[in-house]
């Protein structure tokens, strides 16, 4: 294995707690840290803080939404990070959904593909010290001051084959969710074999798996409601299972839903078991051409968040 990452924040751990297990993941074995943002802590203030807790991790957001920070923000960001983890900052950008986008701060979620697209070429224009004007974002002459002496790489937000083939073509690498072992490969078929292929893999380390069942249920109701993950399983040939759990989702009705899901499905996209187990399991999705795992811990009974981390650290 040759890289092992984690998410951070941990679930219902405070930012401000996580410095002494932050710095302790190199020596368990992580090389990664990655953030995410939904609605809970920004993507860039948790690698901010593990740049100087773990000065040998490899850092990354999964992702920063395009839409919800100008691009001249984005750059300065992704340029603050990069001059505080030199050659260790690694920024992945995608669309996000509607919800985050629209909904929650009021920005219209148009055109996705050509705004990745657009995003990506100015980043790697601005990261580089151009002066950039770039009439599809409306930006006139943006600059940085603080341009990274490693301009950091950037992997994309990539489900189905035309993000996919994008982030092969103008990326460095690939960020995807939300799959199986399995389903590796046909996502890997994609992006090719040079580019990195990156992946949060939702863990619960319970032996208890009624309730990781539960928990991945109401999750992947949640999520793969979403029109854009939707159609990713649709390619990936989930479509027929999941039919019964989006109608009932689409027609109101949450409790119905959730009972649609069917165990084999949760079973293939939740990582559960004993801490072993788990492990082993996402040995499988290297195995399979996924080249940087990103573990999400997910909270259960008696599962200690910080101890889990640990637990599920790779073999030595």
């Amino acid at each position: 294995m040759s890289r092992w990452g984690l998410t951070i924040p941990l679930t219902g751990v405070p930012l401000a707690r996580h410095q002494k297990i932050v710095a302790e993941l190199e020596d368990l074995g992580y090389t990664d840290a990655w953030s995410a943002e939904t609605n809970g802590a920004d993507a860039f203030t948790p690698l901010a803080l593990a740049s100087q807790w773990a000065p040998g991790l490899r850092l990354g957001p999964a992702i920063v939404p395009v839409y919800t920070r100008g691009p001249g923000l984005l750059a300065q960001q992704a340029a603050t990070l990069a001059g505080l983890a030199p050659g260790r900052f690694v920024l992945g950008i995608g669309t996000s959904s509607p919800a985050i986008v629209q909904r929650w701060n009021g920005i219209p979620f148009t055109e996705p593909y050509q705004r990745v697209r657009d995003t990506l070429r100015f980043l790697r224009r601005a990261l580089a010290g151009e002066k950039v004007t770039d009439e599809a974002l409306n930006v006139k002459g943006f600059k940085l001051d603080n341009v990274p002496e490693t301009p950091p790489k950037i992997a994309l937000a990539a489900l189905r084959p035309g993000m996919l083939r994008l982030a092969a073509r103008e990326a460095d690498g690939a960020i995807t969710n939300w799959l199986s072992p399995a389903d590796v490969r046909q996502v890997r078929a994609e992006v090719g074999a040079e580019k990195e292929l990156l992946a949060r893999i939702f863990v619960c380390p319970t032996a208890n798996a009624d309730e990781a069942r539960a928990l991945g249920r109401w999750m992947i109701a949640a999520y793969l409601t979403v029109p854009a993950y939707a159609a990713f399983h649709e390619w990936l040939g989930r479509g027929d299972r999941l039919a019964a759990m989006n109608k009932a989702w689409a027609e109101g009705d949450r409790k119905a839903a959730l009972a649609a899901v069917p165990d084999d499905v949760v079973d293939e996209l939740i990582v559960h078991g004993p801490p072993e187990a788990c492990r082993e399991r996402v040995e499988e999705y290297a195995a399979a051409g996924l080249d940087t795992p990103i573990l999400a811990v997910l909270p259960a009974e008696g599962v200690d968040m910080v101890e889990a981390v640990r637990a599920l650290a790779p073999r030595t």
